[in-house]
């Protein structure tokens, strides 16, 4: 095989769109019959272009094909790919110590993760932090706290939600196909109640809040029990399940209830914290205090981190050793995380994500106004969606978004489809984007769907 030599990445790539080569081009054809050959059928991909740079806005491929990127490796890259700060602390990092395991030699860096995690979260009360190596270890750890904590067992989840790929958190998450098929038996004391999905609330949008509230609390009281629940585990704009932003009022009201019953109130924000939806954390937008919440995802800038930080209390009632993890933690990915957090407070990316969301939503919502197909236009900040429905109804259209998703990837733009029902784009550009990249992202889309 013939490589190209990779182009510099980070902020320095030249952020425009380039096709020299179909999508995907013959070194990529190439490496994906490698792949065939090799990598475990059970892992699928988006679209088969093998990336040898990335930054800013962009990716670039074997092939010396660049690439708008929509999908900021699943909210990851929220400060762009090899941000300075990240490859800085990084490589200072590296020369350093690699590894020690914090639970045998501990090191400062976890230590100053774990404050920035207590500082920048919802609340002023006491908080402590605990690292973990993904979303879904943050999450089992959650409720293991929650569990210990209060002495309970049960724990309240949403239609919709998705919470990982482990036996209890596919056990949480609400879609079976492709995450639970076949992976059964799971873990019990786990219960599902409707989540409020104003385009698909029965009553409409407008009751949506103060229905879905009282059904979900009539549901607790009487097929749970509050005195028998450790935690409800909410994502305050759901990620997986198709980018369900709940109507004002329902998180609020939910929190209250968990107050008043001595529930723990998790907030799963793996996809929507770390300034994606245009605040620290998804919670901030109605200053919903959680008691604990679960990050990951955007928190290190592409290196593997998740953390679950809540109240000093409900942390604090594990006991020592019950907790922790080989790798959790890791000295290089609490440098990238340390990087990313600075970039996202010199670069004020909750403000940028603000700007990306002024920029999107106008378009998104005109394009439906001229599209029969597009449902719903919803989303916070660069946390955004399109819902595809048949034309005059609410019936799922996935086969239309897969559509519009392949038209875009042949154009040269990178997006994610998700949703329950597989009919929902999710647009999740790296908070970094220039503005030409944003806007000829859009075009590219209205182009695709004028195609459908």
């Amino acid at each position: 095989m013939t490589h190209i030599a990779p182009p510099a990445g980070g902020p320095s790539l030249p952020q425009r769109r380039h096709l020299a080569t179909e999508i995907p081009g013959p070194l990529s054809r190439e490496l994906f019959e490698r792949r065939q050959r090799s990598v475990a059928r059970g892992l699928s991909h988006v679209l088969p272009v093998f990336v040898t740079a990335a930054g800013g806005g962009v990716l670039v491929d074997v092939d010396g094909n660049s690439l708008i990127d929509f999908g900021s490796g699943i909210a990851v890259t929220s400060v762009g790919n090899s941000a300075d700060l990240v490859v800085t602390r990084v490589t200072d990092q590296v020369a350093q110590f690699t590894h020690t395991c914090f639970m045998v030699a501990p090191y400062e860096g976890y230590v100053e993760v774990c404050e920035q995690l207590n500082r920048l979260t919802p609340g002023d009360h006491e908080k402590r932090s605990a690292l973990f190596n993904s979303g879904a270890e943050a999450v089992e750890n959650a409720v293991k706290i929650a569990r210990h904590a209060t002495g309970r067992d049960a724990i309240v989840v949403f239609d919709h939600a998705y919470h990982g790929r482990t036996n209890l958190t596919m056990a949480m998450t609400a879609k079976n196909m492709p995450y639970k098929e076949g992976f059964g038996p799971f873990a019990g004391e786990v219960y599902r109640v409707p989540m409020a999905y104003p385009f698909r609330w029965p009553g409409g949008p407008a009751r949506c809040a103060a229905e879905a509230l009282d059904v979900v609390t009539s549901l607790i009281h009487a097929q749970v029990g509050e005195e028998n629940v450790a935690a409800v585990v909410i994502e305050p704009v759901q990620g997986e399940g198709g980018f369900i932003v709940p109507p004002d009022g329902f998180l609020p009201g939910l929190a209250e209830f968990c107050h008043r019953h001595g529930i723990v109130f998790i907030a799963d924000e793996i996809q929507s914290g770390f300034c994606r939806t245009g605040d620290w954390f998804a919670c901030d937008h109605e200053n919903v205090v959680p008691d604990l919440i679960t990050t990951a995802k955007g928190i290190a800038g592409g290196l593997p981190l998740a953390g679950v930080t809540g109240r000093a209390e409900l942390m604090d009632a594990v006991h020592p050793g019950g907790l922790g993890g080989t790798y959790g933690g890791n000295p290089v990915a609490c440098a990238a995380a340390l990087g990313a957090i600075e970039t996202m407070e010199k670069e004020d990316l909750a403000d940028a994500a603000r700007a990306i969301e002024a920029t999107m939503l106008p378009r998104l919502r005109t394009l439906a106004e001229a599209t029969p197909a597009i449902g719903d236009v919803r989303g916070r900040g660069a946390m955004l969606a399109v819902e595809l429905v048949r034309p005059g109804t609410t019936e799922p259209d996935a086969a239309a978004a897969a559509t519009v998703a392949k038209t875009c990837h042949a154009a040269g733009m990178i997006v994610l489809t998700c949703g329950t029902f597989g009919n929902v784009l999710r647009l999740l550009p790296p908070l970094v984007i220039g503005q030409p990249l944003l806007t000829e992202g859009l075009d590219i889309l209205a182009d695709a769907f004028a195609a459908l």
